[in-house]
C-alpha cells in the first residue's frame, strides 16, 4: 500500500496515542490497548451496558463464505454494527471475537456514534458492539488499516487492539504464549476472517516493547503501511531483538503481517504483541511442519538432535 494512503502525519499520530491516554487512565487495570505517550486526565459519564453479548460469538454466527459478495456471518453481525471489519479466533485461547474497524475521528453529535467527540483510535476501547458502554471494549483493527475483499489492497500489517483482562478475556488469554515453548508449540496459528474470506497465519513472533511514542523506535502502531523491504526488516527486526522464543518462522518482505496489541504493564506503558504472518501457498494450517522455517533453525535443531542422539548414545555405553 502507498503512504499516500496514510491520512495522518506523525505529529498527528502522537496526539492519536495521547488521546488515546485519556481513557486508558481511568482502567486502573491490566487491559490497555494502545500506546499511549503521556496520561491525561478525563472524567467519563460511565453507564451499564444495555443489551449482554453472546459469550461465544462463533456458535452464533457461522462463517459460510461467498463468492460474490459478504459472508453470511458478516450479514448477521453487520446488522449490529456496520464497523464489523472481520472474526478472529486462536485456538487454546480465548480469542474468539468478531473485530471492528475504528471509525477514526468521530465528531460530535454523530448520528451513529453519539454526542461524544472521539479521537482516531478511541471509540472501541470502552465500547461494545452495539456501541454502548462496556469496560471490556471491543477489539478493533486500526482506523488505518485495510482489509476489504481486494487481497492486494490488503494492509501490509494489520493491527488490532485489545484489552487483558485477567479472566482471560479479550486479549488477555494471549498471556498463555509468555509461559513458554510448549503451548506456543501447540497453538501457533490464527485463524483470520475477512468480511469476504478467511485467511491462516501462523505466529512468528511474540514479545514486550514500549507503548511511548518517545521511549522506543518501534513505533508499531504506526506502522500498518510497510511499503520498502527496508521498512519490513526493521519491523521484523524489532520483533526479534526482543522476541521471548526463536520460533525459526520464515518471514520475508512481501508477506502479509498480523499484529495483536494488548498491555503488559501499566507503570512502564508496555505492550505486549502476539505477531504472525500469513500462510504461504504449500503451507497448512494447523501442521507446524509444514511450515517454512529458516536455514539458521533447521540447522540448529539438526545439531540439537544430533548432540541429543550423542547423549544418548553415550549414555547407553557399558561401564567399563
Amino acid at each position: 500500500m502507498s503512504k499516500a494512503i496514510k491520512i495522518i502525519s506523525a505529529c498527528a499520530a502522537c496526539a492519536a496515542a495521547i488521546g488515546l491516554g485519556t481513557v486508558a487512565v481511568l482502567l486502573n487495570k491490566d487491559k490497555k490497548a494502545v500506546p499511549t505517550p503521556v496520561n491525561v486526565q478525563l472524567t467519563t459519564a460511565v453507564t451499564e451496558p444495555l443489551v449482554e453479548l453472546p459469550e461465544k460469538l462463533s456458535d452464533k454466527y457461522t462463517y459460510v463464505p461467498s463468492e460474490t459478495g459478504v459472508s453470511e456471518r458478516t450479514k448477521s453481525l453487520k446488522r449490529l454494527n456496520k464497523d464489523i471489519m472481520g472474526y478472529i479466533k486462536i485456538d487454546g485461547t480465548q480469542v474468539d471475537y468478531p473485530f471492528v474497524h475504528d471509525p477514526g475521528e468521530v465528531p460530535a453529535n454523530d448520528p451513529y456514534y453519539g454526542p461524544d467527540a472521539w479521537p482516531p483510535n478511541m471509540f472501541y476501547l470502552e465500547k461494545d458492539l452495539f456501541r454502548q458502554y462496556y469496560d471490556r471494549g471491543t477489539l478493533y483493527a486500526d482506523y488505518r488499516d485495510v482489509f476489504g475483499s481486494n487481497d492486494l489492497e490488503h494492509s501490509e500489517n494489520l493491527v488490532i487492539y485489545g484489552h487483558s483482562w485477567y479472566d482471560g478475556t479479550m486479549m488477555g488469554s494471549l498471556r498463555k504464549y509468555r509461559a513458554g515453548f510448549d503451548f506456543y508449540n501447540q497453538y501457533p496459528f490464527i485463524k483470520l476472517s475477512s468480511n469476504y474470506r478467511d485467511y491462516d497465519y501462523v505466529i512468528f513472533a511474540y514479545l514486550v516493547t514500549s507503548g511511548t511514542y518517545d521511549a522506543t523506535d518501534f513505533h508499531y502502531w504506526n506502522m500498518e503501511e510497510i511499503d520498502s523491504e527496508e521498512e519490513f526488516n526493521f519491523y521484523i527486526d524489532c520483533c526479534k531483538r526482543t522476541w521471548g522464543i526463536d520460533t525459526g518462522i520464515d518471514v520475508k518482505y512481501g508477506d502479509k503481517l498480523l499484529t495483536l496489541s494488548t498491555c503488559y504493564a501499566d507503570w512502564d506503558n508496555s505492550r505486549f504483541l502476539v505477531v504472525a504472518r500469513r500462510l504461504r501457498e504449500g503451507e497448512v494450517a494447523g501442521d507446524l511442519n509444514s511450515i517454512q522455517h529458516t536455514e539458521a533453525f533447521i540447522q540448529a535443531q539438526k545439531e540439537a538432535a544430533e548432540q541429543a542422539a550423542a547423549e544418548q548414545a553415550a549414555a547407553e555405553q557399558p561401564q567399563q
